[in-house]
């Protein structure tokens, strides 16, 4: 039976929330109804905007378990809450970061351009120790200054121990930052468990939300040891005195918000968390890892297929990734897309990523097509 808040086309399987998902009914209906109050009244709403925006930090910090809705930014992407990261921090030459190899492009990029100010970027094979973690900490010595990852894999769907992370990193002082854009809104996530100073994530994943709005956590400490690569009226202590001058940098996270925020995006954001936090997120990682063992324990049982992802891994994720042991990875993933099965060709097969609204009778029915193969 399908959720009331996702009315997808009937012919329609989406196994794609790892990439990006569709928005649920109060979603659509909070961005429509934003758009023709626009229309209708202009700006003359601002305040009520306004408040919107403060319900959406105080929802990003339910999420994240933060200590202060003071700790959240508003960002367009993880991209750039990385960007302000690498670029804020004040780097000599010799300091090394250390991260994985298997990490997608934003959680990359931004660390290997500061090779031209000498510093290292280490990758670690997470399959070279006995535990992922371990593989990190192999590569950290005296001048890792960072240690970067993401909370889950985008490829394997692989999970990573953050607490077990954070306390290493906690102990030697080294800062330790989380691309979470696999986890937020899959999975239950703690800041303060993980002893993180950056965290980071896109809406537009597993959380529901418009493209364009992501949130950035940061504590007051970690925040403080960034400088300032941007700047605008936003990012103010007074930000609606417009005559500030001279003016203060914003005490709070708001300093890394330069300019007009994306109010269309909050909106829908807002109303997207609404149902995550409805449902409550301990029955959400529930509902999607019972999608994920599911799927798992069906593709270990045909004896056509490979289970890529690890089946019995002590952290689990809703990324499953396989393939056919005979059929090449483009052909059965162009067979699901003209069945109208949406999911991604990643991690050397087909990853499927469920959300708690989807069925096992629609895993069954995408299963079912490859077998037809």
């Amino acid at each position: 039976m399908k959720h009331p808040e996702f009315p997808l086309s009937d012919e329609l399987i989406y196994l794609n929330h790892a990439a990006v998902a569709p928005w649920p009914k109060r979603t659509s209906a909070a961005v429509i109804g934003f758009a023709e109050q626009n229309t209708r009244y202009g700006s003359h709403f601002y305040l009520d905007w306004m408040h919107k925006e403060a319900e959406l930090r105080t929802q990003l910090q339910t999420l994240l378990n933060a200590p202060s809705s003071d700790d959240i930014a508003l960002v367009k992407n993880t991209s750039e809450a990385l960007s302000l990261v690498a670029y804020g921090l004040t780097w000599q030459a010799g300091d090394n970061i250390v991260s994985s190899n298997e990490e997608f492009p934003s959680n990359r990029l931004p660390w290997e351009s500061l090779t031209n100010q000498g510093v290292e970027f280490r990758q670690a094979d997470l399959y070279s120790a006995d535990t992922p973690e371990d593989a990190l900490f192999a590569l950290v010595d005296e001048h890792t200054r960072l240690l970067t990852i993401s909370s889950i894999q985008f490829a394997s769907g692989l999970r990573m121990n953050l607490a077990r992370i954070g306390e290493f990193c906690r102990r030697r002082g080294i800062l330790f930052c989380i691309d979470a854009i696999q986890s937020l809104g899959a999975v239950q996530f703690d800041v303060q468990a993980y002893h993180a100073d950056f965290v980071m994530a896109d809406g537009h994943k597993w959380m529901f939300g418009p493209e364009g709005l992501g949130v950035f956590y940061s504590t007051p400490a970690a925040r403080d040891q960034l400088k300032l690569t941007q700047y605008g009226w936003h990012m103010m202590k007074d930000t609606h005195n417009y005559e500030n001058k001279p003016w203060e940098v914003h005490p709070t996270a708001r300093r890394f918000e330069c300019g007009s925020p994306n109010m269309l995006g909050i909106h829908g954001l807002s109303a997207s968390l609404s149902l995550l936090l409805e449902t409550g997120m301990d029955a959400v990682e529930a509902q999607v890892l019972e999608k994920s063992d599911y799927l798992k324990a069906a593709i270990a049982y045909n004896s056509a297929l490979v289970l890529l992802s690890e089946r019995h891994s002590r952290l689990k994720s809703g990324i499953v990734v396989f393939k056919h042991r005979t059929i090449a990875n483009d052909l059965i993933y162009q067979h699901l897309q003209k069945n109208s099965v949406v999911c991604a060709l990643r991690g050397g097969g087909i990853r499927f990523s469920p959300h708690f609204y989807n069925t096992l009778d629609e895993i069954d029915r995408a299963l079912a097509l490859v077998a037809l193969l």
